[in-house]
């Protein structure tokens, strides 16, 4: 069961509920962390129930742990979507492909696992499914396994548009500007009867989601902090830095596509051997200075009902 607890949300009147309710679309941050392996913020992962699909936008280290503490079987999936192919966003790809195959409650998966990413989806799933390729030929006869069931199809795109539709549910890929040499990259828009969520994936400014973002209910964005000292150390970290979104640049994102929230997600918290991460608490003054609408620190499994108005939950966590 999801129990509630206060949370940081700025510029906002929602109500907090104490247990969330089934509703018809609901978002929730599974992982908000960076490719540091941190124990209070696992790797990029969000999940969107809607209408009765459960929708995975990336997988990221610890995705089938966090996908298990909120009750969704790791089996019943119905559509994963990859934004790009970084590493800590799909690390935990395979254990929720694998685990949600195998005998456990959580598992049991009988028919093919199919996901929705950018060109070089396939070839990645083709490499998976040679990687456990022992695993497999083993699991099938010995606990009787069906083979169905660990079969992966993809669906490659190329371009902006329609990538998946289902049910009144519409989910639209565009490409964002993740950086000159990594490409592929994409950002996700998931509409349903009139309300509208966004999945930035990994981007810097970009005009492009900001066009695809217009009239959303919520936007979910990532974020990068490091300090100007940081900065200065090392032209690394500035390439870093510059393949994502500043807290600055995000408040003029926010402020053109005027969302009923904004939410941050995937923080890229930067540090050196002698120089310590940027305090969280910069996030929101720094935001501030080009954007003052509702916005609210992401945290794991955090949960978004969107509505006429926008409820926010926090799941109970076991660390």
């Amino acid at each position: 069961m999801r129990t509630g607890k206060t949370v940081l949300v700025i510029g906002l009147s929602v109500f907090l509920a104490a247990t969330a309710s089934a509703q018809d679309f609901r978002v929730t941050l599974l992982g908000t962390g960076d490719p540091i392996p941190r124990p209070d913020r696992f790797g990029p992962a969000t999940l969107v129930e809607v209408a009765g699909q459960e929708l995975l936008f990336d997988v990221g280290r610890g995705a089938a742990t966090r996908l298990v503490q909120m009750g969704v079987s790791l089996s019943g999936l119905d559509a994963t979507f990859l934004t790009h192919f970084h590493h800590d966003h799909l690390i935990g790809l395979d254990d929720v492909w694998m685990t949600g195959w195998i005998p456990p409650p959580f598992g049991r998966r009988s028919e093919p696992m199919e996901i929705w990413g950018p060109t070089g989806t396939a070839n990645l799933l083709s490499s998976l499914e040679k990687a456990f390729e022992l695993n497999t030929s083993t699991r099938i006869p010995d606990e009787l396994l069906p083979p169905e069931g660990i079969v992966l199809i993809a669906h490659e795109f190329d371009e902006d548009g329609v990538v998946y539709e289902k049910d009144g549910v519409k989910v639209i890929a565009f490409a964002v500007d993740h950086g000159e040499l990594i490409k592929p990259a994409y950002g996700y828009r998931i509409d349903y009867d009139g309300r509208a969520v966004v999945i930035s994936g990994d981007t810097r400014f970009d005009r492009n989601l900001i066009a695809a973002a217009k009239g959303a209910d919520l936007i979910v964005h990532e974020v990068a902090l490091a300090s100007e000292e940081l900065l200065a150390s090392s032209e690394q970290f500035q390439r870093i830095v510059a393949h994502h979104t500043t807290p600055e640049e995000a408040g003029i994102v926010f402020a053109e596509v005027n969302p009923k929230l904004a939410v941050y997600t995937h923080f890229v918290i930067l540090s050196g051997p002698t120089i310590p991460e940027a305090p969280l608490s910069t996030l929101i003054p720094r935001t501030r200075k080009n954007y003052d609408g509702p916005l609210v620190v992401g945290e794991d499994l955090m949960s978004f009902e969107i509505g006429d108005t926008i409820s926010i939950s926090q799941a109970a966590r076991t660390r």
